[in-house]
């Protein structure tokens, strides 16, 4: 087959193991850089032209799009999809998934556990706020931050008046959370492919740091799902409509609790952390639907 992987950086972990993984299964992969992409949109003749050519000849793709250049890299998966390109993470899912406000309604609606989320248009009424996440400790995340970035563990009820304000001032959009306190600064990510989940880690932050992200220091260990883990991971997938996606929850007194559903999951640490060939499993899945 002719594989083509959409990143917009070759030598990322990710991408390399995606194309050896291709190679190691003797298919054709390409890199290609979805923001260098020309996309041509005319009657039933979608065409995308990459770096003058057209391309043509492509039975699969792998969208590895970066948060910043999601509106166009969502584009391109979709006129990859007018040309019956079959892609490993379809358009509508990508841009579901990257609507942290839109993700949460999804889960709540097929029923998961979720932290209480409370969101609002720049209220006034910050107090309000705050005991509608339970009281403080909250969390208090950017709709638009990723790793880690913008998410924010406040303390003191005060304290998170104070910051809920000044953010609602810069015109920046945040949900507040509720703060779960026996998770002790872990996560778990479950790695599903094609409604299997086939690794899961956890994620433990470094000392005095709540967030777990591998970006901020934290450190990540093999783990095994319960049964109640699993169920809620496969769910949290399909409810997004991902055939690849990486789950994260935390562990909680009353089960897990989905926190995000992200459908650009990063190789490195999963295969890291848990000996496992996550690439291979990913190139499978398009054999198997091609």
């Amino acid at each position: 087959m002719n594989i083509k992987i959409l990143s917009a950086n070759a030598n990322l972990y990710s991408t390399k193991r995606l194309v050896e993984a291709a190679k190691a299964r003797k298919h054709d992969v390409e890199v290609i850089n979805h923001t260098k992409c020309d996309i041509v949109i005319e009657k039933k003749n979608p065409v995308i032209i990459y770096k003058g050519q057209k391309i043509e000849h492509t039975d699969a793709i792998i969208p590895r799009i970066g948060a910043s250049v999601t509106f166009y890299g969502t584009a391109v998966v979709r006129q990859f999809e007018m040309m019956r390109v079959f892609t490993t993470t379809e358009s509508q899912a990508l841009v579901r998934s990257r609507d942290k406000l839109r993700s949460l309604q999804i889960l709540s609606r097929a029923g998961l556990g979720l932290p209480k989320t409370v969101f609002t248009n720049y209220s006034k009424n910050v107090k309000e706020i705050v005991d509608q996440a339970g009281g403080a400790p909250v969390i208090i995340k950017l709709l638009e931050g990723t790793q880690g970035i913008g998410v924010i563990l406040v303390e003191t009820r005060k304290a998170a008046e104070s910051v809920i304000e000044a953010f609602n001032n810069l015109q920046a959009r945040v949900i507040v959370q509720e703060f779960i306190k026996e998770a002790g600064g872990a996560d778990i990510r479950a790695f599903i492919v094609d409604g299997q989940v086939v690794g899961a880690m956890k994620r433990q932050g470094k000392e005095g740091e709540f967030r777990s992200n591998l970006h901020r220091g934290g450190t990540a260990s093999v783990i095994k799902l319960t049964d109640e883990e699993e169920t809620a991971a496969l769910k949290a997938a399909r409810a997004m409509g991902l055939g690849i996606a990486g789950v994260d929850m935390l562990q909680s007194a009353r089960g897990p609790l989905i926190l995000e559903v992200n459908s650009s999951p990063g190789l490195e640490g999963i295969e890291q952390a848990t000996g496992k060939d996550i690439a291979n499993h990913i190139i499978k899945y398009i054999e198997r639907n091609v």
